[in-house]
């Protein structure tokens, strides 16, 4: 028997580094069946060399072998890690005082499918974290055959790279280099919404506990950026993402109309390919009209589309209003924002759900009016 909690962040390779989707989860819990031990094993033997792989950052900075330019980025993570603990309040623990080189560009592959008719998720269930809408793989190779295999039984499938992970405590959780590519201040957002999900998790919720993170994620990186006097960030890039992740959830929302629909399948499948098309011709649109031509998304907009694709959009932000809602009722206290979240989890789903919609209600109709579908 073996027992292991992940928790592993996915993100869309294709897309730039301003726009992350789900957070995945995945558990072992007791082996049964061939495949379900050749499955949790390469789980297994990935967190083991990923865990035997770690360094303590302090003694990588003292070394004077270290590159100068990796010491200046866990320096860079040190200060973070520190104020993520001191000022905002989150887990102090070794997690992210330690380093891994993995010798690749994405820890972990995850494989998301669904039917050909439906933007319903294939769910794999595990204990403790409940059922999840995709499988995570420590090889690119293992994903792809998955994917592969899933394809052959009509099912769409999306493979999607991921490039850092929390196991919420359970062990060290180290910084990767695969979490290093896009600057220091990527890095302390990735450090500050992993801790987010040790401070707080909620099993079977993935929109509660993704929003939950990505407030403290922006929250606290707003706070460091004072901190260190630095200017806020600029507007553009956080409005484009959510006019492109806009666009994403309103083909999603004619696609399950359309699927709906009394139709053949061979109607479906038009409808399906035209709709596609229609993402690609509004997402030009307002690229050139409104963006400058910035073309940010272009190589995923024009990469093969289907539905299993666009499952991860809208789950990361979808309640970050509410808790920014939250926060301010709390005084910007962060023990008091914590314990009134903890409290929204201790509720049930369907409580926790209406709740939620309350205060989205309440808070900022319009805003929301997005993210809500």
């Amino acid at each position: 028997m073996l027992r292991l909690f992940l928790l592993l962040r996915s993100s869309l390779g294709a897309l730039d580094h301003s726009f992350r989707c789900l957070v995945p989860v995945l558990a072992l819990g007791l082996l049964n069946g061939c495949s379900s031990v050749n499955y949790y094993g390469q789980l297994a033997s990935g967190q083991l060399q990923l865990l035997q792989a770690r360094k303590p950052v302090a003694e990588l900075v003292a070394d004077p072998s270290t590159a100068p330019k990796l010491r200046q980025h866990l320096l860079q993570a040190e200060q973070a890690r520190a104020f993520a603990s001191a000022q905002l309040k989150l887990p102090d623990n070794r997690s992210y005082r330690v380093y891994a080189d993995i010798g690749r560009p994405f820890v972990v592959w995850n494989v998301f499918a669904t039917p050909e008719f439906s933007l319903e998720p294939q769910t794999h269930c595990f204990p403790i974290a409940g059922c999840v809408a995709y499988r995570g793989y420590y090889s690119q190779g293992a994903a792809r055959g998955a994917a592969a295999l899933q394809k052959q039984q009509g099912l769409d499938v999306y493979v999607g790279g991921v490039e850092a992970y929390s196991t919420l405590g359970w062990f060290d959780d180290p910084i990767l280099n695969t979490m290093l590519r896009w600057g220091d201040e990527r890095l302390a957002t990735v450090i500050f919404h992993e801790l987010a999900h040790q401070r707080l998790y909620v099993a079977d919720d993935t929109s509660f506990n993704e929003s939950f993170a990505t407030f403290v994620e922006q929250e606290g990186s707003r706070q460091w950026r004072v901190a260190r006097g630095l200017a806020a960030q600029t507007e553009d890039d956080s409005q484009q993402r959510d006019q492109f992740v806009g666009l994403v959830l309103a083909s999603r929302e004619r696609l399950k109309t359309l699927y709906a629909a009394p139709l053949t399948d061979a109607g479906k499948r038009a409808g399906k390919h035209a709709e596609f098309e229609r993402l690609r011709r509004d997402y030009r649109s307002l690229r050139d009209s409104q963006w400058g031509g910035n073309g940010r998304y272009d190589a995923w907009i024009n990469a093969p589309m289907n539905n299993a694709k666009l499952l991860p959009f809208g789950l990361y932000d979808q309640w970050v209003p509410v808790f920014e809602v939250l926060f301010a009722q709390s005084g910007r206290d962060w023990e008091v924002f914590y314990a009134r979240v903890e409290a929204l989890g201790q509720r049930s789903p369907e409580e926790r759900l209406q709740a939620l919609k309350s205060i989205a209600d309440k808070a900022a109709p319009s805003r929301l009016q997005q993210s809500i579908l």
